[in-house]
């Protein structure tokens, strides 16, 4: 317990180079010792000014290279399947960024694959249980001091979505951190997904269905709406709110700095997810590290990647087909808990 973990972080693009910034400035006990990137340039400038620290083009390398015990994978999602199996072929535990696997038969070969080993390595990164404002809910859901829960209202704004962004991502990208914050914070399984898709913004790219209106249905006969709308152009904005037999609870709406000028009032709103959850990410990789130090995985678990990618699968279809599709989920094996555990 003297020494630091010695961490390979596999993706060094936007999340990827936070994260080095994180273990490297911000939590303490831990330490990068290699970094893989497709781009050994774009690594390189990562870990600029870092001593020690292995570069390499191929994420089994940097699993290979002296000192790794643990593992940060901030790839794309399409190279998570591929490098969640090299960390458990290795016994290395592992943090991955959502989505664990896009695809819901991949994040099943990955339950499967831990399952067989017997003990989790895996936690998945939905930075939001690490969230205050959605922990003190959590509490107060789980105290029971409002009655049980019948419905969750959620926002999810972004500025602008990349290129690229489809109109299935804001599902199965954007909407699949409702899935799990819903699943998390009620103890319950989406059963059914609809989607209303309202006139495009004009703010839009050409072709994108944006904003859309999610709507899930779970097993405890909670609903869960979610307005996701990622070319809002003003701000990044998340917020829930949790209707109860006896009262109500909102989070997302603590206030930012105001700013009084020139006659007017101004009040800041945060650009990105990054700076929005910022401090979720820094206890959420600070928990991690702490835990595989003592021996043992935390957090979000492997089944839980793969129930979001499963009601998000359901969600594309329903995007699609315009009609109301029920969530298919496979049997989940003993080593894993409850809904959300």
């Amino acid at each position: 317990m003297g020494q630091s973990l010695g961490v390979a972080v596999l993706g060094a693009g936007h999340m990827g180079a936070d994260h080095i910034r994180r273990l490297d400035r911000v939590v303490g006990g831990a330490r990068v010792v290699a970094v893989a990137d497709p781009d050994a340039e774009r690594a390189k400038e990562a870990v600029a000014g870092r001593e020690g620290v292995a570069v390499r083009t191929e994420a089994e390398a940097a699993l290979d290279a002296p000192g790794v015990e643990a593992v940060l994978i901030a790839s794309p999602g399409e190279a998570h399947e591929e490098a969640l199996l090299a960390a458990f072929a290795r016994n290395l535990p592992v943090l991955c960024e959502k989505p664990m696997v896009p695809d819901p038969a991949g994040a099943l070969r990955i339950v499967e694959a831990e399952a067989r080993l017997g003990r989790r390595l895996a936690q998945i990164g939905f930075m939001r249980r690490y969230d205050s404002e959605y922990t003190r809910l959590k509490a107060l859901l789980d105290g029971g001091r409002l009655g049980q829960p019948l419905m969750l209202h959620c926002v999810h704004r972004n500025v602008s979505s990349p290129p690229g962004f489809t109109s299935a991502m804001l599902v199965n990208s954007s909407v699949s951190h409702e899935i799990d914050a819903a699943r998390w914070l009620l103890g319950q399984e989406p059963v059914a997904v609809t989607v209303h898709r309202p006139r495009p913004s004009a703010g839009a790219p050409a072709g994108l269905l944006d904003p859309q209106f999610v709507l899930f249905e779970t097993d405890g006969g909670a609903l869960v709406d979610v307005e996701v709308f990622v070319n809002c152009g003003f701000g990044y904005q998340v917020r829930c709110e949790a209707v109860c037999e006896a009262g109500s609870a909102r989070i997302g709406e603590e206030r930012a700095m105001a700013v009084t000028a020139a006659g007017g009032l101004r009040e800041e709103v945060p650009h990105d997810y990054l700076v929005r959850f910022a401090d979720a990410y820094d206890r959420e990789v600070r928990a991690w590290v702490d835990a595989v130090r003592y021996g043992r995985v935390t957090g979000a678990n492997a089944w839980d990647g793969y129930a979001a990618s499963a009601v998000a699968e359901a969600g594309v279809r329903a995007l699609e087909s315009g009609v109301r599709t029920p969530v298919d989920l496979a049997p989940r094996p003993a080593l894993y808990g409850g809904t959300g555990a």
